[in-house]
């Protein structure tokens, strides 16, 4: 008899519930100015809206956070919904990034959060430390070195997608501890003196290179280098073996020195890859394209920095950006200690290694894209590169996007590209 009854009992509970309660909750935020920018000092309007379906949400109230993209927190507090929005407002002292992180509790307990951000006269973020005064002599002699290896280049021809298209298996042999390896394609029957070239890298993980068919059908001899030197083409075990192992942290491996930080090896690569692409008989002698997205857009960076050959380089959220600085980028290198103090081996370490010191070395045009709620590799750290890039520039800024490749960014990397091309010049 008792079972009988727990049918009903559950069905008056179930209808005891709101309708808004049953259905999927979303939370957003977003600022007054459609483009999110704002001066110093100047008011940013957050609206924070709130939406369950078709019906109205109940009398509630949403916590918010203001902090410096991320670090300092200067404001917080709770807003009652008034219907399904509220307004939360703030500002910075000096140019940066507003965030606003709004967090909304459900009667069930359970919580939803959102982000907004906001740039306050990005163009004026300045470096935190300026570039090492022997920060030349060190790469140079750090290429001079590796000048005096031979290549050994082995290329072992690979399958390929595209039948005008050739590919192959690339191994150069490399200071740092690893060769290079990656994929090469190239039109066939490309003649010789014909081609731009493109250096393409990799964002942080460890997997094999790709092939690079769509560029090189494009008309480029096209480069695709892992970020390791490791073998390509092997199962997904071997890659996560690898990992979890010997390149477990990798980042951070050997950081409290110039002359063992893991990224010197990955940096010689970038040299080394583009000594080999330059030396191919395809080349046409002018245009070299570096594209890469996070750890694949520090390194672009670099190499544009690296190498004055470099015509024009493409990074999209871009780390290894502003290590010295607290608003810094990934892989957030220079470990503080309880007063915020940084460790003085690591921050010494980590200003031969930042992609915002190579960004004052080339003369390339450089496109770049930042996400204002990207928590991976912060807009201020991104724009602290991007000011110090001397030539042309430009930047697509996405005010919603997160550490992610939007499409705005494959279209205006793809006019780059585009617009280096020999058929392009006059």
């Amino acid at each position: 008899m008792r079972r009988k009854l727990l049918i009903p009992i559950l069905v008056l509970l179930v209808m005891a519930v709101p309708v808004w309660a049953q259905e999927a909750c979303t939370l957003d935020v977003a600022t007054d100015h459609a483009d999110a920018l704002y001066h110093v000092n100047e008011t940013v309007t957050f609206s924070v809206s709130l939406k369950q379906g078709s019906e109205p949400p109940p009398a509630a109230e949403v916590a918010y956070v203001l902090t410096n993209d991320g670090a300092d927190v200067v404001g917080q507090g709770k807003v009652a919904l008034a219907g399904t929005s509220a307004q939360v407002t703030g500002t910075l002292g000096k140019p940066g990034f507003l965030r606003c992180t709004a967090t909304f509790t459900g009667p069930d307990g359970k919580a939803i959060t959102a982000v907004g951000g906001a740039g306050l006269d990005p163009l004026n973020i300045k470096p935190s430390l300026p570039v090492p005064d022997d920060f030349d002599a060190f790469w140079e002699g750090k290429k001079a070195e590796l000048a005096k290896l031979p290549m050994n280049a082995r290329l072992t021809p690979v399958d390929s997608p595209n039948d005008q298209v050739e590919c192959f298996d690339l191994q150069l042999d490399c200071n740092g501890g690893a060769p290079v390896s990656g994929y090469l394609a190239r039109p066939k029957g490309a003649a010789a003196k014909s081609l731009p070239v493109l250096l393409s890298v990799h964002g942080a993980g460890v997997r094999s290179s790709d092939k690079p068919v769509d560029f090189a059908a494009r008309g480029m001899l096209a480069l695709d280098i892992n970020a390791h030197g490791i073998p390509n083409g092997q199962p997904k075990e071997y890659y996560d073996e690898l990992a979890a192992n010997r390149l477990k942290d990798y980042p951070n491996q050997g950081r409290e020195s110039r002359e063992t930080y893991y990224f010197l090896g990955m940096y010689l690569r970038l040299i080394r890859a583009m000594d080999f692409l330059t030396a191919q008989p395809e080349w046409n002698g002018k245009e070299l394209i570096v594209c890469g997205t996070s750890q694949g857009g520090g390194q672009s960076i670099v190499a544009a920095g690296l190498d004055p050959r470099v015509t024009a380089f493409a990074p999209n959220v871009p780390a290894m950006c502003e290590h010295t600085a607290l608003v810094c980028g990934w892989p957030r290198l220079v470990p503080r200690d309880d007063k915020g103090m940084p460790d003085p081996k690591v921050l010494q370490t980590a200003r031969y290694f930042d992609a915002m010191n190579f960004a004052t070395r080339t003369k390339a045009e450089a496109l770049f894209a930042v996400g204002f709620i990207d928590d991976v590799c912060r807009p201020t750290s991104v724009y602290a590169a991007y000011n110090n890039v001397p030539g042309k520039k430009s930047i697509v800024n996405e005010p919603k996007m997160t550490h992610a490749v939007w499409q705005s960014y494959n279209d205006a990397r793809d006019a780059l590209i585009a617009a280096h091309m020999p058929a392009a010049k006059p």
